[in-house]
């Protein structure tokens, strides 16, 4: 089968690889219908070590199930299913606390000899903790939605209950790639009044917009903290929900954060330091976030998607075929496309 494998920084390409077998009775071979390009891939290709051997890539896809071992129960051939970014058991104790990742016979796509998901098919392990079936459609729309659910909803979702967004509240979200504007679509499910987003490129802040954003600041910095505050009369918002990643990013965060509020984290932090000093201490600021079990979520979300009264499909702004991902990964670095889907 094809299958992509990043061997270094900027270095993508698709391969024939060895087709996926059963391994344990606990696993399926998927076919992969729909998978995508994630903001956190554009990490390892811009900063990994050159590999001589490379190692497979992809963690968010939707399959049709082609074979199942003699243990699975709750998947068959022929279902449509999710698989969330992270594999997991979701019986174990951290599972059944609702953190599939961190189970404890789970793992991550593309490590320890397990499928990356952006090929043609996967095998996936502790298929009946991991895998949600779906009804079958061919609505293009929809399957974009439902790919949404493997991470990039339930991620902005996770930022959004990690910082207490309720009913009539203000937040703040900062960065307008796929997981911010997830976020705000989120925020604004969860009944907030206000959610300012801050961003600078316009495509994807007027889809921010449509998800429910009320307003746009594009400075940065000192400049962008006192955008915000102004907005709130200078107190700053209940909730910031923070989803790129980097210092500047999470400094800002907490320049706009209300006393009492919170700041939660989703983007991947790419610092070791930050400012988690008196100043938090003194205004009584919680820092929470992590990273999204999405198989906790998944079931609350899906009824919404599957009803279309949320659309979070609509960040995938190109569509390519498997042997195009490199190019796909090259448009999502040089900001060319917000999120790429990948239709084998």
């Amino acid at each position: 089968m094809r299958a992509t494998v990043i061997y270094g920084a900027g270095d993508v390409r698709v391969e024939t690889v060895p087709d996926p077998k059963l391994v344990e009775p606990a696993d399926v071979i998927l076919r992969v219908v729909r998978s995508c390009i994630c903001g956190s891939d554009l990490w390892p290709y811009a900063d990994m070590a050159p590999s001589e051997h490379g190692r497979r890539i992809g963690h968010e896809f939707l399959g049709i199930v082609e074979e199942t071992g003699a243990d699975v129960v709750t998947v068959k051939k022929g279902d449509l299913v999710i698989a969330p970014f992270v594999y997991s058991d979701n019986t174990c104790q951290f599972c059944r606390e609702g953190l599939q990742t961190s189970c404890l016979h789970g793992g991550f796509w593309g490590a320890k000899g397990v499928d990356g998901g952006q090929g043609e098919a996967v095998r996936v392990p502790q298929a009946d903790g991991t895998l949600v079936k779906v009804p079958h459609t061919e609505d293009d729309a929809l399957l974009a939605s439902l790919l949404t659910l493997s991470d990039v909803f339930p991620t902005g979702h996770h930022a959004a209950t990690k910082a207490r967004v309720r009913e009539g509240q203000n937040v703040t979200v900062i960065g307008d790639g796929a997981v911010g504007l997830s976020a705000v679509l989120a925020a604004k499910r969860l009944g907030a009044a206000r959610i300012v987003l801050m961003g600078r490129h316009q495509a994807r802040t007027d889809l921010g917009r449509e998800f429910g954003a009320t307003d746009v600041v594009a400075e940065r910095g000192e400049e962008g903290i006192a955008k915000v505050r102004e907005l709130t009369n200078g107190e700053g918002t209940h909730a910031v929900l923070e989803c790129v990643g980097t210092k500047p990013a999470f400094e800002m965060a907490v320049g706009v954060v209300r006393a009492g509020g919170a700041v939660s984290r989703v983007g991947v932090p790419q610092y070791e330091e930050g400012p988690i000093g008196p100043a938090l201490f003194r205004r009584n600021i919680t820092v929470t976030g992590g990273v999204a079990p999405a198989r906790h979520y998944i079931p609350e979300l899906l009824p919404d998607v599957l009803d279309g009264k949320y659309q979070p499909g609509k960040v995938f702004d190109r569509t390519i075929d498997v042997e195009a991902v490199p190019d796909g990964y090259r448009a999502m670095a040089d900001r060319e496309a917000l999120k790429v889907l990948i239709k084998p």
